[in-house]
């Protein structure tokens, strides 16, 4: 049986309206101020990062009864993010490592040592984890996932107050004639 398990939808609408909120006013502030990067360009340079942004988003877990393996979509270059596959049979290990913030993430270290860093902010993230212990025999009991829902629902409420605030800054901003 395949599964196949997707970046939370709460993940992706938050992290992607973040972005928006804290660039959007650059272009307008480019144009209030006379800065010497024209304002179009900033719109380009916005443009094609939402789309990198947007492709980062897009990573897919694909579970099945030979391995694990994590791909992007075929419009995704792959110098830009290279997936990963790895093989049940290859699995040694799942270690933890704490982040710098202090969060906990967890790596599969293969046979040969390499490591490969587990997805957790996947749809489905407890079934993912049952279904490598099922497939490796690996304890996975204490692996938890790194945020939780109510820590991107609290960083969304904050992100729309952000673009209430953008939103009021350019709308003034225009109607006093400042750009």
């Amino acid at each position: 049986m395949t599964d196949i398990f997707r970046i939370s939808p709460l993940i992706r609408l938050t992290l992607l309206s973040l972005y928006l909120a804290l660039t959007t006013p650059i272009p307008f502030l480019a144009e209030a101020t006379d800065a010497p990067v024209s304002s179009q360009w900033l719109w380009v340079g916005i443009a094609i990062g939402f789309v990198a942004l947007f492709a980062a988003l897009s990573e897919r877990v694909i579970v099945d009864a030979e391995g694990i393996q994590v791909t992007y979509p075929i419009w995704v270059p792959g110098f830009f993010r290279k997936g990963w596959q790895l093989a049940w049979k290859d699995v040694k290990a799942l270690k933890p490592r704490t982040t710098g913030q202090g969060g906990l993430v967890y790596y599969f270290l293969s046979q040969s040592g390499e490591g490969f860093l587990l997805p957790m902010r996947v749809v489905g993230f407890a079934r993912l984890v049952d279904r490598v212990q099922a497939e490796t025999g690996i304890d996975t009991k204490d692996v938890k996932p790194l945020s939780q829902p109510w820590m991107y629902l609290i960083l969304l409420g904050c992100t729309i107050l952000l673009l209430l605030m953008d939103a009021w800054t350019i709308s003034t901003a225009i109607t006093l004639g400042r750009i």
